[in-house]
Formats: C-alpha cells, sequence, structure tokens
C-alpha cells in the first residue's frame, strides 16, 4: 500500500486560523484551501520540513513549533487504497510578517469561524480544524470520500480496572446530526479492553448500517495511534480484538481513525457509563 506524508502547520492570530488557497491544478479540478502543508525531503526531521516548506511557500519564519497530533486515514486511489499520514503542529511566526502565498498558493485567510466562512477545505485540513475547534464543520465540501463520511464516536468505560465495564458510541451524519447513540455493558475488563471493544463495536455497527466511508473518534490515544500503526501492540489480551478490527476494516471504502479530547466525547462516554450504571443499580 502507498503511504503518503506530510507535516501540517495551524499558525493562529487574532483574525483565526491561516489557510491557504491551492492554485487551480489540472482542468476544470475545483479549488480548495488548506492548512500550510508541506512535504519530508529526505534526511530531513519533520519539524524542518515544516518550517523549510513554511518559508518556501508563504515566506513565514517559524519562531516555534509543537507537535499537536498525528492524522492517519485511508482514501482511494484508482484501483488501490493510499495511506496517509499528517503530522500536525501549532507553530508561531517570528514578527509581524504577513504571508506571501507563492508556488502552488494563491492567496491566503485567517478565519475564525469555518463554518460560516464558505470555503472548501480539504479533508485533511477539514479534520484538523474540527479538532482546533472542538466541533463538526458540516458546511465543507471535499473531494476525497471521507470528507463527506459519517462519523462515529467511541467509548469505554472500566469501574476500577478491571472491573465492571461498558462500551459507547453516537453515529453523526456528514452535517454533524446525531443518527443514533448506545450504549452496552460488556461485563468485568480493564479499560484497555474497553476501548477497543468500543471500537469494535463502532465497526460493527457501522457495516450494519451499510456506510462504506467513516471517520471513527476516540479519545483513547492508545488505541488510535495503535490502528494508526504508530505504537505497536504489546498486550496480549486486546491482539485478539485488533486483528478482528483489522478484518472488518477491510468491508470500507474509506476509514479514518483520529483522536479528540473526552471533552469532545462526551455522548460516547456518557452511553458507557450509562450502561454500567444501569447494572450496578440492579
Amino acid at each position: 500500500m502507498k503511504q503518503r506524508i506530510r507535516v501540517v502547520a495551524i499558525i493562529k492570530n487574532e483574525d483565526g486560523v491561516l489557510v491557504l488557497k491551492r492554485s487551480h491544478g489540472r482542468g476544470e479540478a475545483p479549488v480548495f484551501w488548506e492548512l500550510p502543508t508541506g512535504k519530508i525531503k529526505f534526511g530531513e526531521q519533520p519539524e524542518e520540513a515544516l518550517a523549510r516548506s513554511l518559508t518556501e511557500y508563504t515566506s513565514l519564519v517559524a519562531s516555534s513549533i509543537k507537535l499537536r497530533d498525528v492524522i492517519t486515514f485511508l482514501a482511494p486511489e484508482g484501483a488501490s487504497q493510499l495511506s496517509n499520514l499528517y503530522i500536525v503542529y501549532e507553530v508561531g511566526v517570528a514578527g509581524n510578517t504577513k504571508p506571501e502565498p507563492r508556488e502552488r498558493y494563491t492567496a491566503y485567510k485567517y478565519v475564525k469561524d469555518f463554518s460560516q466562512s464558505g470555503i472548501r477545505l480539504n479533508e485533511t485540513s477539514a479534520t484538523v480544524v474540527e479538532i482546533i475547534n472542538e466541533k463538526i464543520t458540516p458546511s465543507r465540501i471535499s473531494p476525497r470520500d471521507t470528507a463527506n463520511s459519517v462519523s462515529i464516536n467511541v467509548d469505554g468505560a472500566s469501574r476500577g480496572n478491571p472491573g465492571p465495564a461498558g462500551i459507547g458510541y453516537c453515529v453523526s451524519d456528514s452535517g454533524g446530526r446525531i443518527v443514533e447513540q448506545n450504549g452496552e455493558f460488556i461485563g468485568f475488563a480493564t479499560s484497555r479492553v474497553a476501548e477497543y471493544l468500543a471500537m469494535r463495536k463502532g465497526l460493527d455497527r457501522a457495516i450494519e448500517l451499510g456506510y462504506k466511508s467513516v471517520r471513527f473518534f476516540s479519545d483513547s490515544l492508545m488505541v488510535v495511534n495503535q490502528l494508526n500503526g504508530i505504537f505497536h501492540i504489546k498486550n496480549q489480551d486486546i491482539i485478539p480484538i485488533y486483528n478482528d478490527i483489522q478484518e472488518k476494516i477491510k468491508q470500507f471504502d474509506a476509514v479514518s481513525f483520529t483522536h479528540i479530547p473526552r471533552s469532545q466525547n462526551y455522548i460516547a462516554d456518557h452511553e458507557a457509563n450509562e450502561a454500567i450504571d444501569k447494572i450496578l443499580k440492579k
């Protein structure tokens, strides 16, 4: 499987978050906006690639670079699939220098409210913006199948670790409207097993509902990074669940796993804990 690795910059000021307008490209292809994005050249560290790309494409000079998140997703490319890995940084820039878009970029904007801006973000930038704003931006349009996907939030909970455990999920359509939410008691389990069973439940529900392009969100960085291949699995108790998830992924055309703060996962968290409470109160 092919893999594409990119570095992405989040640059903020009092006017909002910096986005750049891509050139038209080939033929009648639509124009999209994106966060400043660059490739990693051979021998470069990701931070070096980001600083270089930022200067090359905008003339801005990075004064600080802080890792924010790592996002990976699968997207169709012809008859195969393309694995995308995007390393996201929060970047400070020197002085009050204005961006000077060049090469593949033709314009820039600082945007405070993407849901009201009317600009069209590409898939990756839309995902990063959701993390920044802690909300879904339903008005975006993207050429990638995953851009207009349903979203499924999942969460696992354990009282005692191990102890009474539950899982919860919340399904939202491409406009951010909740389609379904539910929870389930799973018996006694560790928190890591509960988190993995919650993800498997989300995949099962997506398959049952006939979804082919899905974005999964979890507040477990361990689960997300392991499913994205960033962390290795060392715990024998979750390997069978992990392998089962990998088989289920093959049934989708496009799928992504994204880590979010717990504050953005409150519905799935509530469903998981409510499932436990119902059993304990009997």
